[in-house]
């Protein structure tokens, strides 16, 4: 058995792209438009990691999708938490849990998924304005 993909309903592909891979930093590997199905498929990568891939679907004909929380999260692991998550901020993206421990942070794509943020290797030293920012919505 091996991993292939986790699928993500998304209500506007374009606001998602925008948000996984102009903010998050994944890369796009390729994309399907079924105009019979009336849905396009975008499988998504961090850079260097292809085989643990994100499937948005975007279906043509609206639908409001409910539960976001319920699916419980996507995590990443990332080089420099503090400094992915300033670009977040800057980029006008909340960070739901801050990364005050220097090790983890949620923030939320446009559908409201949850994206957990992990430091790659040992938590970096506690610093500002992380340390004293309290939690923004739930995550």
């Amino acid at each position: 058995m091996k991993y292939l993909h986790t699928m993500v309903r998304v209500t506007d592909l374009e606001a998602s792209l925008a948000f996984y891979c102009d903010r998050l930093g994944l890369k796009e590997l390729r994309r399907y438009d079924n105009e019979g199905g009336r849905f396009t498929l975008v499988f998504l990568a961090a850079p260097g990691d292809e085989s643990a891939q994100v499937e948005l679907t975007y279906n043509w004909d609206p639908e409001e999708y409910t539960g976001g929380r319920n699916f419980g999260h996507l995590a990443y692991q990332v080089d420099d938490i503090y400094g992915l998550c300033q670009k977040l901020m800057d980029e006008g993206v909340v960070i739901n849990r801050p990364p005050r421990d220097g090790r983890m942070a949620f923030v939320r794509s446009p559908d409201n998924i949850s994206i957990e943020l992990l430091q790659k290797g040992e938590a970096l030293p506690p610093r500002e304005p992380w340390a004293s920012m309290p939690n923004t919505g739930a995550w």
